[in-house]
């Protein structure tokens, strides 16, 4: 049986955005066709796929749910003809402002990223991949060296190492990424110590190599990607800082989001302000990382990007309110597919085949 490749964007809903787009990916040009739009959602800003069933989650990046101080999670179930998404259930995140979402591989707990609660929340599932409850809350603590972005903690984004073991949460108020032990039994995160980032540095989204050895830390403040070398126990160690910015520029700008290639010989991290995508070449030996160089987005505000299965790179302009697509050569570099998807405020970017 024939399968369909979906993209799913979400967005911001505070302008015309109507919530989560549902595309089409065609296989030959890797162009989006939009085919359905679910409507009535609060700052569905990034979303996760269950790794097992046709369940879609959105983050609802708000302050307030149920009458406290909650972000929220949705879970849609996916129509694998049609595209089109039915709600199963919201649940609360455990504090305010969340900004990202992940699964662990057995698809029994989600993870929220509170980026203005500064928290953890740890999210229980049902096995039709509904949300339950709030099973654990980590709350971080602490501040580091910027006095407008660093006075309290600010969780960025959580990752599920390699092992499936280990949750990793990017802080960028505290200049460190905090690594949890998951215990999948009592539904409870298990503190393993931190990895610092250079101080002002930011850390707002990681990566791992596919091979398991090398983690990637995308810092928002400072512009550079830390290489960390990542051990049996989950720690990460720091190998190298390297810039995501051309050395001649000195306006201001914000990296924001990274991506290894499928093969592992390619990283890619968005610069938003010089409004580029940063390629590198990665050294399967050591991990570290060669710069080849950055590629306009053709738009504004690259928060978000994603690898698509076919290999193509699909940039989410938020600022300018469209997707657009790049093939990435064998050699690293992007080079733009004529076209662009027209959606408001797009900030995230996920893929699923059904």
């Amino acid at each position: 049986m024939s399968t369909t490749t979906f993209a799913f964007i979400g967005t911001g809903t505070h302008s015309t955005s109507k919530g989560i787009y549902t595309c089409r990916v065609d296989p030959e040009t890797g162009q989006l066709e939009q085919v359905a739009a679910t409507a009535g959602l609060a700052n569905p800003s990034f979303l996760a796929l269950h790794p097992v069933l046709p369940v879609l989650y959105s983050i609802n990046e708000i302050g307030e749910f149920a009458g406290a101080p909650h972000g929220a999670l949705s879970a849609f179930a996916v129509d694998a003809i049609s595209g089109k998404l039915t709600p199963m259930g919201v649940a609360p995140t455990g504090g305010p402002g969340p900004c990202h979402v992940s699964l662990e591989k057995s698809g029994r707990y989600a993870f929220a990223a509170n980026y203005g609660g500064g928290s953890i929340g740890m999210i229980r599932l049902r096995e039709d991949g509904a949300p339950d409850e709030l099973a654990d809350f980590v709350q971080h603590h602490g501040r580091s060296i910027n006095p407008d972005r660093q006075t309290e903690p600010h969780a960025h984004q959580v990752r599920v190492g390699p092992t499936n073991r280990y949750l990793y949460a990017c802080d960028l108020g505290l200049d460190s990424v905090m690594i949890y032990a998951i215990d999948a039994v009592a539904g409870k995160l298990r503190p393993r110590g931190r990895a610092r980032m250079q101080p002002g540095a930011g850390p707002r989204h990681l990566t791992f190599h596919p091979n398991g050895r090398f983690a990637y830390v995308i810092n928002e403040l400072d512009n550079t990607v830390t290489v960390t070398a990542l051990s049996a126990d989950g720690a990460l160690r720091e190998l190298q800082v390297i810039s995501t910015l051309p050395s001649d520029y000195v306006e201001t700008s914000y990296c924001a989001d990274i991506h290894i290639s499928a093969d592992g010989r390619f990283l890619y991290g968005s610069n938003r302000g010089h409004d580029s995508i940063a390629a590198f070449s990665i050294d399967a030996a050591t991990g570290l990382l060669s710069a080849l160089g950055c590629t306009s987005t053709g738009g504004k505000w690259p928060r978000n990007f994603a690898l698509g299965p076919d290999g193509r790179v699909y940039v989410a302009n938020q600022n300018t309110d469209d997707v657009i697509v790049f093939d990435a050569g064998s050699a690293g570099k992007l080079q733009r597919v004529p076209g662009k998807l027209s959606v408001p405020s797009p900030q995230c970017v996920v893929f699923g085949s059904f």
